[in-house]
């Protein structure tokens, strides 16, 4: 834990919150600016901040409880974010995920800018990855 980290204060109880879902090793609640009702985010319950640097056994938690949090929610819409970095509009530097539920009056908006590749460059690309999976 980080002693400066807002969410790792939140965790700690230091930081009162609207707490949903808490387990072993994540802790959910409701986002204070939400876009919508019902916007919630889960927090591993380890500092840091990119996702690639959480340990495995601290992310098998995250999708099953943001599928109850959408399922209490009752939203037929919604969007499960996570980003990485300020470049990727991430706030707080601790890796957190949100359910913003979508609706009419509200939710996550997105504007998707595609790229048009080459089959050659997805070849080169993907055999880039595939080179660096473990």
């Amino acid at each position: 834990m980080d002693s400066n980290c807002i969410f790792c204060k939140i965790i700690k109880q230091q930081i009162p919150s609207f707490k949903l879902i808490e387990t072993d090793t994540v802790y959910s609640f409701l986002d204070i600016g939400p876009l919508n009702e019902g916007h919630a985010l889960i927090i591993p319950k380890y500092h840091c901040q990119k996702v690639e640097d959480v340990p495995d056994e601290y992310l098998h938690d995250i999708l099953p409880v943001a599928k109850k949090i959408a399922k209490a929610i009752g939203c037929t819409n919604y969007n499960i974010l996570q980003n990485n970095g300020r470049l990727a509009h991430q706030e707080v530097m601790h890796v957190h995920f949100h359910v913003i539920p979508k609706d009419e009056s509200g939710g996550l908006e997105i504007k998707w800018r595609v790229k048009k590749l080459s089959t050659d460059k997805l070849k080169e690309i993907h055999a880039d990855i595939i080179s660096k999976l473990e």
